[in-house]
């Protein structure tokens, strides 16, 4: 496991919600937290713990609240994949009680297994934040590019405008994660709205040698205190180094060449680097 050491990573948020690839079983995270020498934090799936709730269609609401509050006492950040499931367009408006017990009827006389009714999917949506206001936890929502499961256009995360508005007065952090190719969207959204966040994930691994143009595009919307280093690593141990060098790489190009051009002084870019390296996770997932 040297790669993973190697990575130089002192804290790791993991969705437990993967658990294999390849194949393979991911490791446990006591393993992980031994193999990369870092402090390892869970984050939760919103949509697996919801798809283990087989109370009756009535009391399907209830029990799905009652799972993630449990699930997510002891994790840093709930995470959503409404992107893979039905696309980010997710209406203000809660889904009707009414509407909410007969498509949970539904999914559990079909078997239960993956959900991708919207009405549930968009139920679970304002379960999580209601359960993340009550624990002071921050939401996560996969925006933009992934795995062939997902329909890239309904990824765009302005997608979500109309329920950023909506959720913004329960105060709950959401984190747009990756973004690409609607990166900019993402950082307008942490530019236009005081409760979202962003970063650039599993990107900067998959952009090569354009890591720089396309970190210095996220950044000319988004606020220095608002866009998170991650990686978006899992299985190969190669994943994490490769995520950190290329993150490394594109953030200290960009701010040389702000320097080079007079943009800032050398002060001010150790300064942005400490805030999206560390600080803003450090800050918005109280750690």
């Amino acid at each position: 496991m040297p790669l993973l050491a190697a990575a130089g990573l002192d804290i790791c948020l993991v969705d437990t919600g993967l658990t294999a690839a390849a194949g393979h079983e991911l490791l446990p995270l006591p393993e992980l937290a031994e193999a990369t020498g870092a402090s390892v934090h869970e984050v939760v799936r919103l949509e697996s713990v919801a798809e283990t709730v087989t109370a009756g269609a009535e009391a399907w609401p209830a029990a799905v609240a009652e799972a993630l509050a449990t699930a997510a006492a002891g994790a840093v950040a709930v995470k959503s994949v409404l992107a893979y499931r039905h696309g980010l367009a997710a209406p203000a408006e809660r889904p009707d009680r009414t509407a909410v017990v007969a498509a949970a009827g539904a999914h559990l006389r079909g078997g239960s297994g993956r959900l991708t009714d919207p009405v549930l999917l968009h139920h679970v949506l304002w379960t999580a934040v209601d359960v993340c206001a009550g624990l002071g936890l921050p939401l996560q929502l996969h925006t933009g590019f992934g795995d062939p499961d997902l329909t890239l256009h309904r990824a765009d995360p302005s997608l979500l405008t109309d329920f950023v508005r909506a959720a913004e007065p329960s105060g709950v952090p959401l984190v747009l994660l990756h973004g690409y190719p609607y990166h900019r969207q993402a950082a307008w959204l942490a530019q236009a709205f005081p409760t979202v966040y962003t970063d650039l994930g599993l990107t900067a691994s998959y952009t090569g040698p354009r890591v720089a143009a396309v970190l210095g595009e996220m950044l000319e919307l988004a606020p220095f205190g608002k866009l998170l280093f991650s990686t978006d690593a899992y299985g190969l141990p190669e994943l994490y180094l490769v995520g950190t060098c290329q993150f490394r790489h594109g953030l200290r190009a960009v701010l040389a060449g702000w320097q080079a051009d007079g943009a800032c002084a050398a002060a001010d870019a150790e300064r942005v680097a400490r805030q999206i390296a560390a600080g803003n996770a450090l800050r918005l997932y109280a750690l």
